[in-house]
């Protein structure tokens, strides 16, 4: 019989963060999460001042089997008007009488909250990790981005989950270019000079000044996105923080007119390239030095951000981006892009990236379920 336990005390937390180390132990294109990122994540991070994470272990004869959480994101439902809970951080053995002992805790929970869908997973919200891979098991996740078994998919359709949608990740291959990207970006930032527009890296040296105007273009330029929440101060901050660790000065740029940030791009090294061989996301005794030794053998990017707001949209801001990501990744030998996620009806940027040759090669999707009380 499955028993469900509550987290809540460190040792228990750590069981929770560690699981899926044990769980997927046999499967070569697992990364593991920093223990110290999640546990902060799970405890410290600014979501958690206006929002609440309940998190549930589930043990089979005192063996872990499986974990879920249960989140309700205020601030979510206050921005979309909506009255929804969320379920993230799951993981459990192939077995559905115990993924649906750990969602029925979830839910009943999320009950007691008087919400009427639930939807996931999400890591907390969509401004962190989200999403199941339902397509695209064959290579690791890059950086960001997540993981989980096949089976998966079937446990959450058989427990009543419904897709919401799809979120598209690219895979996009120095190979694979001609000139048509260069040739766009010129013509574009020709164009663009003209109108007062330009294009330069993000002062990283100064960069605690320009992360408030990166925080407005951020909140600004992906508003209409389903299931977008603004990020408090706060929350970017913390988010910046963590990021400047691993920011390439060669590849964050924003554009500006007239001295305002209307825009800006940021990709980041697939530093899962390394993680992936950090010992249950462990930084020390070892770790560390396989973080910092191994950056300079990465040879991928993630296209981890790149927005415009509403109206400097459609004037070729994203083809000089993204023209300046690629001369650049092959200047520095970088063999491979991936650009991630992408929501499968944002036509725009879907077209973007399929004109210079990016082809859609994992899927995440996003699941909801009505909850009745």
């Amino acid at each position: 019989m499955t028993k469900i336990t509550i987290v809540n005390d460190k040792q228990q937390l750590k069981a929770f963060i560690d699981f899926p180390h044990e769980l997927y132990k046999a499967d070569k294109n697992y990364v593991p999460e920093l223990f110290i990122a999640q546990r902060d994540l799970l405890t410290k991070h600014p979501f958690l001042k206006h929002s609440e994470i309940k998190l549930f272990l589930a043990y089979e004869n005192d063996i872990l089997v499986g974990r879920i959480a249960g989140i309700l994101n205020n601030n979510h439902n206050s921005f979309n008007h909506k009255n929804e809970g969320f379920f993230g951080f799951f993981d459990v053995i192939d077995n559905l009488e115990v993924a649906k002992a750990l969602f029925e805790q979830a839910e009943q929970w999320l009950k007691t909250k008087a919400v009427d869908t639930i939807v996931g997973p999400v890591n907390p919200s969509t401004n962190e990790t989200c999403g199941l891979l339902v397509k695209g098991f064959d290579t690791p996740p890059v950086a960001m981005m997540t993981y989980n078994f096949p089976y998966y998919q079937t446990i959450i359709e058989q427990l009543g989950y419904k897709k919401q949608t799809d979120l598209l990740a690219y895979d996009i291959y120095a190979k694979d270019f001609n000139d048509k990207p260069f040739r766009l970006m010129n013509a574009f930032e020709e164009r663009l000079n003209k109108n007062g527009i330009t294009i330069r890296q993000a002062n990283l040296k100064n960069f605690d000044v320009e992360v408030e105007s990166l925080r407005k273009v951020y909140n600004e330029a992906w508003d209409k996105n389903l299931g977008f929440v603004p990020m408090t101060d706060e929350e970017f901050r913390y988010m910046a923080k963590d990021l400047k660790l691993v920011i390439d000065k060669d590849f964050c740029l924003v554009a500006e007119k007239e001295g305002k940030l209307i825009a800006f791009a940021l990709c980041i090294p697939d530093i899962n390239q390394i993680q992936i061989k950090i010992k249950k996301g462990r930084l020390l005794p070892t770790g560390i030095f396989k973080l910092l030794l191994g950056k300079k053998k990465i040879n991928a990017i993630r296209v981890i951000a790149l927005g415009v707001t509403e109206p400097y949209r459609k004037m070729g801001i994203e083809a000089v981006f993204y023209g300046q990501i690629i001369k650049k990744g092959i200047e520095r030998g970088f063999q491979h892009a991936e650009a991630s996620w992408i929501l499968e009806d944002n036509e725009m940027m879907n077209r973007a990236i399929q004109h210079i040759n990016g082809k859609p090669y994992k899927t995440y999707r996003l699941y909801e379920k009505q909850i009745i009380q």
